[in-house]
């Protein structure tokens, strides 16, 4: 269902999750799209500078020392991680949503933001209400992002747009599913995400029951498109 809402008199934070050169430039890790995505994710950043609201980068930084291999985890034949390796060039940030020197930077060694352990508490230190999220992939890093951000009870503004998968098609049902459970949150385009960082209101997607979208191989972009 869609609603209209403000963030006007909220304690709000804008969390980037993964966006990172990797995402651009290996192939097997590579996003969608990522040249949109990228660019509706500044400007989420630069509309959350603008109005003075808290920023959080996480990027995966996957570093065996710290967290041996998971059971069954995948890893290359020198025995190194598969993607994200701690040393590598390709986890920088990328230039177009680098960090300023005020902006917390979280490196985490799973899928989750909230993994490493600090962001739950830096959230609460600043009585953070609403979550406006957006990253890559959909379905994994920031799926996981959002469910934790949910049991830690927060609510979470999923801005469609700037969030991307391997494929338009991962992405599109990783919203969905995501929609379909988002209690307590909302879904919008990065247009209405910026409305609301900026103090205006917005009509956005909320779910008021589990699974209210039973979508279908031939529905599932026009349910998209709705939210």
């Amino acid at each position: 269902m869609h609603s209209t809402v403000s963030f006007k008199n909220r304690r709000v934070a804008l969390l980037l999750v993964d966006f990172q050169e990797e995402q651009r430039a290996d192939p097997p890790y590579t996003t969608e799209n990522f040249d949109s995505v990228l660019a509706n994710a500044r400007r989420l950043l630069l509309a959350a500078r603008k109005h003075n609201i808290a920023v959080f980068h996480a990027a995966y930084r996957r570093d065996f020392s710290l967290r041996p291999p998971r059971p069954f985890e995948p890893g290359a034949a020198n025995g190194m991680p598969l993607f994200s390796q701690k040393d590598s060039p390709l986890i920088e940030i990328c230039r177009e949503v680098a960090p300023e020197q005020e902006e917390t930077i979280i490196h985490k060694n799973d899928a989750s933001a909230f993994d490493e352990g600090s962001l739950q508490s830096r959230l609460a230190q600043l009585q953070i209400e609403w979550l406006v999220m957006a990253g890559v992939w959909t379905e994994q890093c920031v799926a996981a992002s959002v469910r934790d951000a949910m049991a830690a009870g927060l609510r979470v503004l999923l801005v469609k747009d700037a969030c991307g998968s391997g494929t338009a098609a991962i992405h599109l049902t990783g919203i969905l599913n995501l929609a379909n459970r988002l209690y307590g949150g909302a879904v919008a385009d990065v247009a209405r995400a910026e409305a609301l960082l900026g103090g205006e209101e917005a009509t956005v997607w909320a779910t008021d029951r589990p699974v209210p979208i039973l979508y279908s191989l031939r529905d599932a972009v026009k349910h998209y498109e709705s939210l």
